[in-house]
């Protein structure tokens, strides 16, 4: 059966490969892509988020939502990312976006939803998702569950402490996280496995495929090395939170307890991943730790070159 779902993300390199993956697989029905400000701004953002959809010859509202966190600015990673979010490959303009605000057209779809029949993917900070729930908590019974791209239980990527997601709005993540509902986390320490080198990108290639998987394969191609990995390449981190939906297989997971560190300190963002349970709390995540990385790359290539 397909997936009722729900992405939110900040396009973003990874957040386009990410997309095209989910728009390729029969078994999400996507119903809404929300987007916020997160990597490069919201006019960037959104505007890859038409693009990225409309390249995948999908007809899905795309609805802007957050400019900046519960309780701060964004801050931008166009080091990564590029000015325009996309590495610089350039997408042919998507329509107009549709109109409303994200958390508004989040939970309008939820609220029409039977229980528990809704996924919901988080690719950015999730302030969207995190207002749609402030505002109207009881729609948690929607939900089937919810998948996130975010924190880490060794070191960050923005700070010592924090992966970027988290460290973009920790208090729209302790929302989550406090929600009760099955919640997968796909943190960097499992996004590193998914980690492309330049022979990775040069197979990639080789496959043959439509305009989605050659704007793909042209963003792995441009984007740098990077210096947490020793410039010997880059983690491929938001697809992994689509993948896990479509081949769990691929994955090793265990029960956890997490909390987010909200402090204004240095430790702000951190997530506290209790992998072995050691407190004694009750675990409220479904970790993410291990990935078959042939297999996940097989994946993207099978579902994102047939895409038009």
């Amino acid at each position: 059966m397909s997936r009722t779902t729900i992405i939110d993300c900040d396009p973003g390199t990874d957040d386009a490969i990410a997309l095209w993956l989910a728009l390729a697989s029969a078994e999400l029905d996507v119903r809404l892509v929300t987007v916020a400000g997160g990597n490069v701004g919201l006019a960037s953002t959104t505007a890859n988020a038409r693009a990225i959809v409309a390249l995948a010859g999908r007809d899905i509202p795309v609805v802007a939502g957050a400019e900046r966190s519960l309780m701060a600015p964004f801050r931008f990673e166009t080091a990564v990312h590029g000015q325009d979010g996309l590495a610089g490959v350039r997408l042919p303009d998507g329509p107009p976006l549709a109109p409303g605000i994200a958390p508004d057209a989040i939970r309008d779809l939820l609220r029409a939803a039977p229980a528990a029949s809704v996924t919901l993917i988080g690719l950015g900070p999730v302030t969207n998702l995190a207002l749609a729930f402030a505002t109207e908590p009881a729609l948690v019974d929607r939900v089937a569950e919810i998948v996130l791209m975010s924190g880490a239980w060794s070191e960050g990527n923005i700070t010592p402490a924090a992966e970027f997601n988290a460290w973009n709005d920790p208090e729209a993540l302790a929302i989550l996280l406090g929600l009760g509902c099955r919640l997968t986390m796909a943190t960097l320490d499992l996004t590193a496995q998914a980690f492309v080198t330049p022979a990775v990108v040069t197979a990639l290639e080789a496959r043959e495929g439509g305009a989605c998987w050659r704007a793909a394969t042209a963003i792995l191609r441009a984007l740098p090395p990077s210096r947490r990995m020793g410039f010997r390449g880059f983690p491929l981190h938001d697809p992994c939170a689509v993948a896990w939906l479509l081949a769990p297989g691929l994955f090793g997971a265990r029960e956890a307890q997490a909390e987010v560190d909200c402090g204004p300190g240095p430790g702000r963002g951190r997530t506290v991943i209790d992998r072995w349970q050691r407190l004694g709390r009750p675990p409220n995540l479904n970790l993410l730790e291990t990935l078959d990385a042939p297999g996940f790359f097989d994946l993207l290539a099978a579902r994102i070159a047939p895409l038009r």
